[in-house]
């Protein structure tokens, strides 16, 4: 043993030491929790496992913008998620603003107006939204209107256009981008029409619904060169940067398989929605939101609780599971992957839906001797995170990064044996802010929250992953760079989740020809456009 890691174990002596006579006033609990705390600050600074990592923030990506110019947004969709990501560009309708402000006087460390408050000006302005829900156009219009972020609306600054139909939208030349946030049935032809008409797209996941729509969108995207940003905010989230520092300094050894889940446990998070009490068929346009949906009657349910369709959505897969796996691509550059099977069924959620509320999928990466495993419930919450499991060590990866050496690693037999390291512990965690969220009321907000979903820390500050993710694209635009989550990353996205789809609905092992791009037994689903019709009139930067 070296003279460094002999000086190491006497200091964690004395440490201990100090520990026993305190005891009786931490208590055996608070001992444990002290005596982790002393291993993992003795790891850090001893420098004995030479890891390569530090526990500084990584670097933020820089982007020069060619201009400062205002960018003029279109709004198409103002659902939940279309409101969640107006707020996110600093537009929220004043009774939300109420709401902020309501509760920090009741919770003072809920900082959620505080938080709304603090996020940057983007330069943008809403000047266009489409709903065809009729209330929530309405309120959409009074959101855009709210741009000081003060309690009251200005009616002088109500400059929005709602237009019926999201054409009528995108053939408005003062519309410079739009960020999309429909049902999933329509994100492809809105972004595909929207790409064609010169906007520039941010939209939301997941990419498609149809696999033959993600060859179209992602060679529309390249022959018209808008900057398309798809919705994975979870890009934006730190601790998924430094997981992938970790990965590429080959701290966990050789990873053969990966897990990733889905624990939820109550109606919302199982998209069993609230059906609002004024939607009815004059205030719904029914037809426009059936699009190329079966033509059906019209059904409140479906209409508020699309999700549960495979009509209009593409189920765990297409929402949930494409979250995990965008992680996992992100933190090591998996792409396609070349086999999927999947099963799972409806077994708890006997509501007429045809989506499964459980649901197992396996995905092999042989050229990365690699095998990833998702798994999702929507009737149960026990908390599961995602694991990468390597040869030499095993990280815990949630908002926060925790790493464990494998007790029979070979890179730190040698440090265990001479009980330098102690695989129970942790040798690296990376909280990049509080442990505890403050304000997170509901089971699905906690669920998002862990996942890096509504929040990450940099310099200390709380930041919302939506904004941040936003700002990247309208950085991109003004720069005329690419983002993180471009039309690349969807595709890559777009085709593992239809696979897994396809996997489920089919009962096969479904197969990737990275040569053709295609799925094997489904070569006619690659049809670009041809010779689209472009117009980049409204490109700015």
């Amino acid at each position: 043993m070296s003279t460094n890691e002999n000086e190491t174990l006497v200091v964690k002596r004395r440490s201990l030491l100090k520990g026993l006579i305190t005891l009786p006033v931490l208590g055996a609990f608070g001992f444990s929790l002290w005596k982790k705390k002393e291993y993992e600050e003795q790891l850090k600074e001893s420098k004995i496992l030479n890891l390569n990592i530090t526990h500084d923030a990584p670097e933020s990506r820089e982007i020069k913008p060619l201009s400062n110019k205002k960018i003029k947004l279109g709004i198409i969709g103002y659902g939940s998620r279309g409101e969640y990501l107006v707020r996110s560009c600093g537009f929220a309708h004043p009774d939300y603003i109420a709401k902020m402000i309501e509760e920090n006087k009741e919770n003072p460390n809920n900082k959620r107006y505080e938080k709304f408050l603090d996020q940057p000006d983007f330069n943008v302005e809403i000047v266009a939204l489409c709903d065809v829900f009729d209330v929530r156009a309405e309120k959409g219009l009074a959101a855009a209107a709210n741009i000081d972020k003060k309690d009251k609306i200005d009616s002088k600054n109500q400059k929005a256009i709602r237009y019926k139909n999201y054409k009528e939208l995108l053939a408005d030349p003062n519309v410079d981008a739009v960020i999309i946030a429909t049902p999933d049935h329509w994100h492809a032809p809105m972004a595909i029409d929207a790409a064609l008409a010169g906007k520039h797209v941010y939209l939301e996941k997941p990419m498609t619904n149809r696999l033959d729509e993600i060859y179209t969108l992602s060679e529309t995207v390249k022959k018209t060169g808008i900057i398309f940003q798809l919705g994975h905010q979870g890009r934006q989230e730190v601790s998924y940067q430094k997981a992938r520092e970790a990965v590429t300094n080959g701290i966990l050894g050789k990873i053969s398989l990966v897990e990733i889940t889905t624990n939820r446990n109550d109606p919302n998070g199982a998209w069993v929605y609230d059906i609002h009490p004024e939607g009815n068929e004059k205030t719904i346009d029914w037809q426009q939101f059936l699009g190329n949906a079966p033509q059906i009657p019209f059904n409140k349910e479906h209409f508020f609780r699309w999700r549960c369709w495979w009509a209009y959505a593409t189920g765990l897969a297409g929402d949930l599971l494409t979250h995990e796996y965008d992680a996992m691509n992100q933190i090591m550059d998996l792409g396609i992957p070349k086999y999927v099977t999947a099963g799972g069924g409806i077994y708890f959620f006997k509501d007429g839906r045809d989506v499964p509320d459980v649901l197992n999928v396996s995905m092999e990466f042989p050229k990365k001797d690699l095998s990833l495993l998702y798994s999702a419930t929507l009737a149960s919450e026990r908390n599961r995170g995602k694991i990468l499991m390597g040869h030499d060590a095993n990280m815990e990866l949630s908002n926060k990064v925790v790493i464990y050496a494998d007790p029979k690693s070979e890179k730190y037999k040698q440090k265990i044996k001479d009980k330098v390291l102690d695989p129970s512990n942790p040798i690296f965690t990376y909280i990049p802010g509080m442990e505890k969220m403050d304000g997170m009321a509901t089971a699905t907000e906690q669920y998002f929250a862990s996942r890096g979903l509504l929040y990450t820390y940099k310099n200390g500050k709380m930041l919302d992953t939506a904004a941040l993710h936003i700002k990247e694209w309208l950085d991109c635009i003004r720069a005329n760079e690419q983002p993180s989550c471009d039309i690349e990353q969807g595709f890559q996205e777009a085709i593992a989740a239809q696979m897994a789809n396809i996997a489920y609905r089919e009962g096969k092992r479904v197969e990737w020809d990275e040569v053709n791009q295609v799925v094997v037994g489904y070569e006619s689903a690659k049809n670009p456009v041809t010779n689209p019709v472009i117009n980049n009139t409204n490109k700015v930067g």
